[in-house]
């Protein structure tokens, strides 16, 4: 017996709350019916906003949707992301934008953490190792190549201290229709250990221009 009367149960059907592992929910619970009492700590289909690839299609799909349903004013309020390609997708398109403006881009696997296979390149042959390494060829099947977002570089980011730094935030989302979101009051912010400048050859100096606390924790720099 648990606190509050509740019971633990072995069944893989027969229960009120279920606290499982996000794969789990994306593997089992996706395609199984739950009952309108029944309650996950995940999400059905989560991925769909927390990797990469999904996000900003999403994102994009709704702007459009908005605009195809004439209402422009808050369709223009998705500004707040870079121009964003989906590779090896969007190779294309993103070939085509890159001739058209140049400057610094960053390349992001879909589904990693900690800042692993993070990248950033200002001339396209700076990427062609990338494109040997992961067999981005023509003829490859998509599902053989590893996939990335690249999205332009922000190269004036806001600073504190002239350092880059990032948010985490913790909230819960109770629902999404209607959308209810529970904000946690405290939170904390993680910063790189080097002076940001936008000097082009620091772009691989990770301990600037990236946040990720496995990474900082391995610098030997200090200020």
């Amino acid at each position: 017996m648990c606190a509050k009367g509740w019971e633990e149960t072995d069944s893989e059907t027969d229960w009120d709350f279920h606290w499982a592992e996000r794969e789990w929910v994306y593997e089992v619970f996706d395609s199984m019916h739950l009952e309108s009492w029944q309650r996950l700590n995940h999400f059905r289909n989560g991925k769909e906003l927390c990797r990469k690839d999904l996000l900003i299609k999403n994102l994009k799909k709704h702007k459009r949707q908005l605009e195809k349903d004439g209402q422009y004013e808050e369709a223009t309020q998705f500004d707040f992301f870079p121009v964003t390609f989906n590779l090896p997708r969007e190779y294309a398109l993103f070939v085509e934008e890159f001739k058209r403006q140049g400057g610094l881009w960053i390349m992001k696997p879909i589904g990693s953490a900690q800042g692993k296979g993070i990248f950033m390149f200002s001339k396209l042959s700076e990427i062609s190792d990338w494109r040997t390494d992961y067999r981005f060829k023509p003829g490859a099947k998509e599902k053989d190549v590893e996939a990335y977002v690249v999205q332009r570089y922000i190269n004036n980011p806001y600073l504190v201290g002239g350092k880059k730094f990032d948010l985490r935030l913790y909230v819960m989302v109770s629902s999404f229709s209607p959308l209810v979101v529970s904000l946690y009051r405290s939170g904390f912010a993680r910063f790189s250990n080097t002076r940001y400048n936008s000097d082009p050859g620091e772009i691989s100096n990770a301990f600037m221009h990236l946040t990720n606390v496995a990474i900082q924790k391995v610098s030997e720099r200090s200020e």
